[in-house]
């Protein structure tokens, strides 16, 4: 009778053992889970707080038209922004001046 109480007992152990692993798997993939979601929400809201401020300085950027394209200018440190396509609306007017050199990578000798 003593040798069946032992291996119950381990049975038991086992048992438990397996409880464990299964509950101890399922907690670090929920945490996992959590973390990602958090990481993305707070991504998310870095993206929307960094939106439309100075890279430079972090004021928030006015747009201003200049030569009839629009720029963004920080009123702080008059840091000018480009989006894209802007440039080459600038350089295109531009013939011969020092942006359309430096666009088209021409340096001087």
């Amino acid at each position: 009778m003593d040798e069946k109480d032992r291996l119950g007992d381990k049975l038991r152990e086992v048992e438990r053992g397996r409880e464990d692993e299964y509950f101890a798997r399922r907690d670090r993939e929920l945490l996992a889970k959590l973390r990602k979601t958090q990481t993305g929400e707070s991504e998310e809201t870095i993206r929307e707080i960094a939106k439309m401020r100075c890279p430079k300085c972090g004021e928030r950027l006015h747009t201003r038209v200049l030569s009839g394209v629009n720029v963004e200018e920080c009123p702080a440190c008059h840091g000018m922004w480009l989006d894209r396509g802007e440039l080459e609306v600038i350089a295109k007017r531009e013939r011969e001046g020092w942006l359309v050199r430096w666009y088209r990578g021409e340096r001087e000798p």
